[in-house]
């Protein structure tokens, strides 16, 4: 094998064996502090270690912002929180240039002062309560992983990952992330109301005098070269059409696309949608311990990947149905197999437009 952090790193048993066992040892450390929420943090690892960003939507109180804090410390990874407000500026996120003087010479010269988006893991609380302006600071930083500053180019730490979280039902005073933002998010995952044992496990816990201390498991150096190795699992080309099929079937008047999606989604998910579908598999697979994506972990991912790039349109809206309800239908009218998906008029359709 060759040395870590090279691009040509062939991926051996003994990687996956080490993001497999990671998995088990973060959600080990993790259960020390979160109770329950195991898909939501899996998910999370999943886009970690895709190089994704992840967007959480829950009620107040689900322990959104300790889970990521927490999770940082299990990765020994710099934190930052900033508490998104509507007088919060761009400058505050990203950082900005000082007039610094030179007591000995009197040359005054400018220095940049590095905002709190200088972090491995930046927590961007109720990302929707601060004005568009604010919002697309974070724009740059998502897909570029540099801020811009004057005329200066500043370039984020590595590994970087942004976690937002929103609030479902407090709507007055936000303002709505535009499409182009949603889009940066490889996932939105909702967070749910525990069950009664897992929340009569918090009420006891956190009632407590016992505070619980978090071990690190993996490094940033670690977490880059588990990142490429990400990359180089393979998958087949039947996988790869299953999962550009889901996503051309959300567009809407496009050939092969069921009637019922023409009904209710007002617009589809783009390309950006299949590249996150097919990296996610490729991380599901390793946490999971095998070296190969199968038609399950992509079925898996549909609605974190696809919820927030579709629209359902003012009619479907009105009769309650939501985006997952329209990517449930989408995954079960889909064929898993080969044959199937080669033999279905429809999606010879769908691959010929």
């Amino acid at each position: 094998m060759t040395a870590a952090g090279d691009d040509n790193e062939i991926l051996s048993e003994a990687d996956a064996a080490r993001l497999h066992d990671a998995r088990k040892k973060i959600l080990e450390q993790l259960g020390k502090i979160i109770v329950g929420q195991e898909k939501v943090i899996d998910e999370i690892l999943i886009c970690l270690f895709s190089r994704g960003h992840v967007m959480l939507e829950g009620v107040p109180g689900l322990a959104k912002t300790l889970m990521i804090s927490t999770l940082a410390k299990t990765l020994d990874m710099s934190f930052s929180r900033v508490q998104f407000t509507p007088d919060l500026m761009p400058a505050d996120v990203t950082g900005t240039e000082i007039m610094e003087e030179d007591r000995s010479t009197g040359h005054r010269d400018f220095r940049f002062m590095q905002g709190p988006l200088f972090a491995n893991v930046v927590l961007a609380d109720e990302i929707n309560r601060t004005p568009p302006k604010t919002q697309s600071a974070l724009l740059e930083a998502m897909q570029e992983r540099q801020v811009t500053v004057g005329r200066n180019r500043h370039v984020l730490p590595d590994p970087f990952f942004v976690l937002a979280t929103q609030n479902p039902i407090e709507q007055e005073g936000t303002y709505p992330l535009p499409e182009a933002q949603q889009d940066r998010f490889m996932f939105k995952i909702y967070v749910d109301y525990p069950s009664f044992d897992e929340e009569f496990e918090v009420a006891r816990r956190t009632t407590g005098s016992q505070v619980a201390e978090v071990q690190p498991v993996l490094q940033g150096d670690e977490i880059l070269r588990l990142q490429k190795l990400v990359r180089q699992v393979p998958i087949s080309d039947h996988v790869v059409r299953y999962a550009l099929s889901l996503v051309r079937q959300t567009r809407v008047g496009s050939e092969g696309v069921p009637d019922f999606v023409d009904d209710m989604v007002g617009w589809g998910a783009g390309p950006r949608a299949v590249q996150f579908l097919i990296l996610g598999g490729k991380a599901r697979a390793l946490l999971e311990g095998r070296f190969h994506v199968q038609v399950e972990d992509i079925a898996a991912l549909a609605a974190p990947v696809l919820r927030h790039r579709m629209v359902v349109n003012f009619a479907a809206e009105s009769d309650g149905i939501t985006s997952d309800d329209v990517v449930k239908r989408i995954v079960d009218a889909t064929p898993t197999t080969e044959d199937e998906l080669s033999r279905d008029a429809r999606f010879q359709k769908i691959f010929a437009s």
